[in-house]
């Protein structure tokens, strides 16, 4: 019996520790609407964690007038993974090498009404590359990772006269007009330290999987004459 709660306690700190190197969504640090009609109808910048709690649309889904909102919108997908080949963008020096180390984020606008939007978000690591076309954004696709329904595809990125450019070093600006579907475009930055970073719930979880294999480990250890006394 002592056996198999040993056995149990360590498969528990294993998977602890595996997520210590995890990723949490904390990499999209702010944003900011600063102009346009969205500007005008009280948007503001709006960071999404999936499951995304969409009000329009199949639940968790993002790209077919799933939002309607002037609020420009952004969530983290997948962070810190090594590409294993050479990968096409559209803004930033193309194509990025293989072993480059990426952390992606979805930002998008999906107005009601045709609205224009004028907006910054600031990420916690250097801006790499911008994904804005349909072609690219589903060659892409592999960073996603997050469970979302991402609805029409062949309508997602930008259209003439639309731009989302790299404003600094970990800042971009979108600046684009949208109806339907909206405007959508995947944001790669360099390692993101924020994603990481356990959560503090991890370090609780494994240090008391860690006191709980060492007390088994103690009981089991101790001389027959002590279990007498």
């Amino acid at each position: 019996m002592k056996k198999i709660c040993c056995m149990t306690l360590a498969i528990f700190v294993t998977l602890g520790l595996g997520t210590l190197v995890g990723r949490v969504s904390a990499t999209i640090l702010s944003g900011d609407v600063t102009g346009g009609s969205a500007f005008t109808a009280g948007g503001i910048f709006v960071t999404l964690i999936p499951p995304l709690s969409n009000p329009l649309g199949p639940p968790n889904s993002v790209g077919n007038d799933t939002f309607q909102s002037p609020n420009l919108f952004g969530f983290n997908e997948d962070q810190n993974i090594v590409l294993a080949a050479p990968l096409v963008v559209d803004v930033g020096s193309s194509p990025l090498p293989i072993g480059t180390t990426v952390a992606s984020h979805y930002i998008f606008f999906d107005p009601g009404p045709s609205q224009s939007i004028i907006g910054t978000v600031d990420f916690d690591a250097d801006v790499l590359a911008i994904l804005t076309s349909t072609t690219n954004l589903a060659a892409s696709d592999f960073l996603a990772n997050t469970g979302v329904n991402y609805l029409n595809p062949g309508f997602r990125g930008l259209e003439t006269g639309d731009a989302v450019t790299i404003n600094g070093p970990r800042q971009i600006l979108f600046d684009t007009s949208a109806f339907t579907p909206g405007d959508y475009v995947r944001v790669l930055t360099a390692f993101s330290p924020a994603a990481a970073v356990p959560e503090p719930s991890t370090f609780i979880l494994v240090i008391f999987g860690l006191a709980g294999v060492a007390v088994l480990g103690w009981r089991r250890n101790r001389k027959p004459w002590a279990d007498a006394h």
